[in-house]
């Protein structure tokens, strides 16, 4: 009999169901020819939004010039240009020795926390989290601790619930602002009293800002590295989602601050960057574009761009429902509303996506899936048209419904 082929020990802890069980699930049932309406994953390409053009021409203009290896840290005209926003956002102490090119943010947080962690060592995380930070802190060895974001408190985090979790084993604070699932968008004094925490403790800050031009109603973005100062931080970015790039694979981290307590460990970021070789080398050629030139987002989230008016047919479907309430998205690209316990007591965010998927063939993320216990809510995205979310919320209400009836049956016949 053949040995069987056993996976690490390390995966038994790691989720990522934003493409997980219900997304197979999703195949399946659309190889058997039903199309499926899919608000589980913040891909705009795939809801019809395109790259800026001048970005592509920057791509095309410079194949010949990427058919190398290139610096382990990136493309230094792209280091250049993160270095100059950086310090124009106000973080101190930024140099293009400094910052990091990857192959997206996935690749940079996973860099970051294994250049830092020790077997066993803290790093603190909000519930719910981005799960990809939850799993590159398992594992690289280190544990994590969760603090609550509520959405009784607009899915902020409260800074005395965020001290106590620091024991001696504590290396980090992560941040994920605009907040990836909620839309939350963290207030300046909020960021003072969590970098006060973090330089009372010793606690590296690590700044998850993809979105932070993803902003609705003039929401104000706050960067973190700002408020940081001199105590050390890194703040990641990207072309991903602002730009709509995913597919390009282009992010980075800015390590600022004092650089002297941070000179080994940046360091030991640029040894784990080389042993990788280097970053997707075409791509990086669209970063000084992206950061030079005018700001193509904003068109889609003022009012009356497809963003804006999503988020909009996402508030309507919701004040609508006999059933769900939500804290309306201020930044990024997706809402995270929840099922009041009143209307359906026994809920199971799990159990309601799966039927969700096979009754109306729609496919969203429960909220358990980003590390949240006892979840009553529900992560969709914002990028499909309007109209298509306004009827996915005639369709959550169908489900709703039936589950209200079956548990109003069961409660008297019991």
């Amino acid at each position: 009999m053949p040995v069987p082929i056993l996976p690490s020990a390390h995966l038994a802890d790691v989720r990522y169901e934003i493409r997980g069980a219900l997304t197979r699930r999703a195949r399946e049932l659309e190889a058997a020819g039903h199309p499926i309406i899919k608000l589980n994953i913040g891909n705009p390409a795939r809801y019809g939004f395109e790259t800026p053009a001048h970005l592509r021409q920057a791509i095309a203009t410079h194949l010949a010039d990427s058919e190398g290896y290139g610096h382990e840290q990136g493309l230094e005209e792209a280091r250049e240009a993160i270095a100059a926003q950086q310090r124009a956002r106000g973080a101190a102490d930024v140099a293009v020795e400094r910052i990091f090119i990857g192959n997206g943010v996935s690749e940079l947080i996973d860099l970051s926390l294994r250049a830092l962690l020790q077997p066993g060592d803290e790093v603190l995380l909000p519930s719910p989290d981005y799960p990809l930070w939850s799993a590159a802190t398992i594992l690289n060895g280190g544990r994590p601790r969760y603090y609550r974001c509520l959405a009784p408190h607009g899915h902020l985090p409260d800074p005395d619930e965020v001290e106590a979790l620091v024991t001696p084993r504590t290396r980090a604070l992560v941040l994920i602002n605009p907040n990836n699932p909620t839309g939350a968008v963290y207030p300046r004094a909020l960021l003072e009293r969590l970098v006060a925490i973090a330089a009372r403790h010793g606690l590296l800050l690590l700044a998850d800002e993809i979105y932070d031009e993803i902003l609705y109603d003039q929401a104000p973005f706050q960067p973190l590295a700002e408020v940081a100062g001199m105590h050390p931080c890194l703040s990641f970015g990207g072309l991903s989602k602002v730009h709509r790039a995913c597919g390009y694979r282009v992010g980075w981290l800015s390590l600022s601050g004092d650089p002297a307590p941070t000179a080994a460990y940046r360091d030991a970021l640029q040894l784990l960057a080389a042993l990788r070789l280097c970053a997707n080398a075409p791509a990086q050629w669209a970063v000084v574009p992206a950061l030079a030139g005018r700001p193509t987002i904003g068109t889609l989230t003022a009012p009356g761009g497809r963003l804006h008016e999503a988020r909009r047919a996402v508030l309507e479907g919701v004040a609508a429902s006999d059933y769900l309430d939500l804290v309306a998205p201020a930044g990024a690209l997706y809402a995270f509303p929840q099922v009041r316990a009143e209307c359906l007591p026994r809920f199971d965010d799990d159990a309601f996506a799966l039927r969700l998927l096979e009754q109306e063939a729609v496919l969203l993320v429960p909220g358990s899936s980003f590390n949240m216990p006892h979840s009553r809510h529900l992560r969709l995205t914002l990028l499909p048209p309007p109209a298509q979310l306004a009827e996915v919320f005639v369709r959550m209400e169908r489900v709703l419904d039936r589950m209200a009836q079956e548990q109003a049956r069961e409660s008297a016949v019991a």
